[in-house]
């Protein structure tokens, strides 16, 4: 019987936490943060970037028990069992595909920025077509392959962001810095609502454990630098949007148009390339994390076997890559990704509490002996997963009435294809 292959290492791994988390929405965050928190902005994302960091080292202690494929999904199958476990992975595909659809609409919106043809009708599809064709071609040629593609697109999107902080502090206008009066609090809890979406997307390094060489090590060390690297990124190019562009809380493209002050039109060209990288490099994460997610559900036995299924030649979960194609592809054609992507908040939610949860449950004694010792375990005994718990908790004062309702109809559905399941026989 084929078999995934172990050939991600801990840096493969970081790429694709790094990629996930840093989209194309980093490129016009500036603006919207500081209408919200002005001169406090960067000292707000230090702050969320330490608040995501409690959580992801919630996730790197559980991971570092596990060497198989499913993330979060597997964690909370150990530790509460099928049902709650096929809500997580349920969802954790659901919002996998509709986050490809939308986001693969953002890059053909900018491609028409060049090429306004490719915008409507056949030729829009026939583009959203070639693109996830391309993207699910190479998940099915080997993950080492997939691997290839992110580093690249990683270092294309980091590599301009790069420029733009390197070149811009010396630029900046230190009285642009100044934090006057601090914000309101509704203004601040809006920034920070803000701002821990933007720093969602890691928890999908755990998903592909199972191509990982040392997952036990590697993925925790994912996790912990996706964090660290993103909030320094983050912070900086806030800083340096800060104190180079004037209005900056009315630009719509503040890196573009700060880039212009001080590295000219070439500059501006430069981060709307990084822009694009940033765009393409999101959807093959979503690909790749997508289809493993739907691959973990049936190598666990909650879905039917063909979508374990894994090609001998290339060791990839070849029936998952494609089906995962197929659907995005369905939903970013017909547009339906729009209500379905409200989904994505509550998913957040509770695929971060059911993890912090499971890293607490884990570690009872029951357990010992039937799940591995962890390899990094967080300080404090239960106070870091259970701040990470009222942490994520927060997500959900943030969610809109649409984004909660699309959440709640969806955890509906995967309770629907759960008992579907059990109806056709799939034994835990």
């Amino acid at each position: 019987m084929a078999e995934l292959r172990r050939e991600l290492g801990r840096w493969d791994l970081t790429a694709i936490g790094i990629n996930q988390v840093i989209g194309g929405a980093v490129f016009a965050m500036p603006a919207s943060v500081a209408a919200l928190a002005g001169g406090w902005s960067p000292y707000l994302i230090v702050a969320v970037g330490l608040a995501s960091l409690m959580i992801a080292a919630t996730f790197a202690e559980v991971g570092s028990r596990f060497d198989a494929t499913g993330g979060p999904y597997l964690y909370t199958r150990t530790a509460f069992g099928r049902f709650p476990a096929f809500e997580i992975g349920w969802m954790q595909w659901f919002t996998r595909v509709a986050s490809w659809a939308s986001v693969i609409n953002v890059l053909v919106a900018s491609l028409g920025f060049y090429w306004p043809a490719v915008t409507a009708g056949p030729a829009r599809t026939a583009l959203l077509t070639a693109i996830i064709a391309a993207l699910a071609c190479i998940n099915v040629l080997g993950i080492r392959q997939s691997a290839w593609v992110v580093n690249a697109l990683t270092i294309g999107k980091l590599v301009p962001l790069a420029i733009f902080i390197a070149f811009g502090l010396p630029a900046i206008d230190p009285s642009r810095l100044a934090t006057g009066a601090l914000p309101q609090m509704s203004d601040l809890s809006k920034s920070a609502l803000l701002l821990i979406f933007a720093f969602g997307g890691y928890e999908v390094v755990p998903v592909p454990a199972g191509e990982s060489k040392d997952p036990r090590r590697a993925v925790p060390f994912a996790l912990i630098m996706t964090i660290v690297v993103v909030t320094i990124v983050l912070a900086l190019a806030q800083v340096v949007s800060l104190g180079t562009l004037p209005n900056l809380t009315a630009s719509k493209t503040p890196l573009a148009d700060a880039s212009v002050i001080f590295l000219g039109a070439g500059g501006a060209a430069l981060i709307t390339l990084g822009a694009v990288f940033s765009t393409l490099g999101n959807n093959m994460g979503q690909a790749l994390s997508g289809s493993r997610s739907l691959f973990a559900l049936a190598e666990q036995g909650d879905l039917p076997a063909v979508f374990g299924r894994v090609s001998r030649r290339f060791g990839t979960p070849v029936v998952a890559i494609v089906f995962t194609a197929a659907v995005s592809l369905v939903l970013a054609t017909t547009g339906s990704f729009v209500t379905m992507a409200q989904a994505s908040a509550v998913s957040r939610l509770v695929v971060y509490v059911a993890t912090c949860a499971s890293a607490l449950r884990l570690r009872s004694a029951v357990f010992a002996g039937r799940v591995p010792a962890a390899k990094m375990r967080t300080p404090f005994g239960p106070v870091i997963p259970l701040v990470a718990i009222v942490i994520a908790l927060t997500i959900l004062f943030g969610a809109t009435g649409p984004q909660l309702r699309a959440g709640g109809y969806a955890l509906a559905a995967g309770a629907v294809l759960f008992v579907v399941a059990v109806l056709a026989g799939r034994k835990p």
